[in-house]
């Protein structure tokens, strides 16, 4: 009996946690189908009429579409620099020993909690002004993949699981430190550069302060994140509810799609700590 009462309150919580957690998303949707004047009455859950015509107002009139497109440059770009970064320096640091090592980490811990905000920002916008990027796309990806701190260490801390064995001896056979890291380390880390990548894929996805100063002058390079705050305001100075939240449903499919491609990558590091 305390057993069936334990199972039925741990179903009644993780229905409860699903459900604070479904019921904005859920309003999001509904709300994306009403009127601006149904928004702000509040008065019902249901549309009264839905309004596909939300939709396509925001992919074609507010050119929504460029807002993916430019996201996607975004994301992939910075995902997989980040990953080659990251994943180089993991090994190295993994791998070698030389003089610096251990402070070298101890920076990179540090820097993990120093986010790049209102303290950082103006110093590593002046840095791109130098190198003359500071309106490029490039500007833009590098500050992103500098901003991998998490990667570096969740790859470090994979790759010093990896038996030293296998280097040593694929070194006898004559293998180089590149050849190495190409052909035994990236094969036998891919569960967590699936989950890295993940990780940098969605931080640039839902990046918004980097892109709003990077682009501010250049509308034609702007994100989705920031194409999303301009729908906020209409003709007028009129609140834009409606279209708002089109944007934002339309902006997570994306982000859900690389999600389910990505669940048998975190179904292949489940398995593999369970037989750990």
């Amino acid at each position: 009996m305390h057993q069936v009462f334990r199972k039925t309150a741990v179903w009644v919580f993780l229905l409860g946690v699903a459900v604070l957690i479904l019921f904005p998303l859920v309003m999001a949707m509904l709300g994306s189908f009403k009127t601006n004047q149904e928004l702000t009455a509040g008065t019902t859950i249901l549309p009264q009429a839905w309004q596909l015509k939300n939709y396509t107002h925001t992919w074609v009139e507010a050119k929504f579409s460029r807002y993916i497109w430019n996201s996607l440059i975004y994301s992939v770009s910075s995902t997989v620099t980040t990953v080659l970064v990251c994943s180089l320096a993991a090994y190295a640091v993994a791998r070698r020993q030389f003089p610096g090592r251990k402070p070298l980490l101890a920076v990179y811990s540090f820097m993990m909690f120093i986010h790049l905000g209102a303290i950082t920002m103006k110093p590593a916008f002046e840095l791109m002004v130098s190198l003359g990027l500071q309106k490029s796309l490039f500007g833009l990806i590098i500050m992103m993949t500098a901003s991998g701190g998490t990667t570096f260490f969740i790859l470090f801390a994979f790759i010093k699981g990896i038996s030293k064995d296998l280097d040593e001896a694929a070194m006898m056979d004559g293998a180089s430190f590149f050849y190495i890291y190409a052909r035994i380390i990236l094969p036998l880390s891919l569960p967590a550069i699936g989950v890295v990548s993940l990780f940098a894929f969605r931080s640039g996805w839902n990046n918004y302060l980097l892109p709003l100063v990077f682009t501010m002058s250049q509308p034609k390079l702007q994100p989705l994140t920031v194409g999303l705050a301009n729908l906020r305001y209409g003709f007028g100075g009129a609140m834009n509810s409606h279209y708002m939240l089109a944007g934002a449903c339309i902006s997570m499919i994306p982000m859900l799609i690389v999600y389910l491609m990505a669940n048998k990558t975190f179904m292949q590091m489940n398995v593999g700590a369970i037989k750990g």
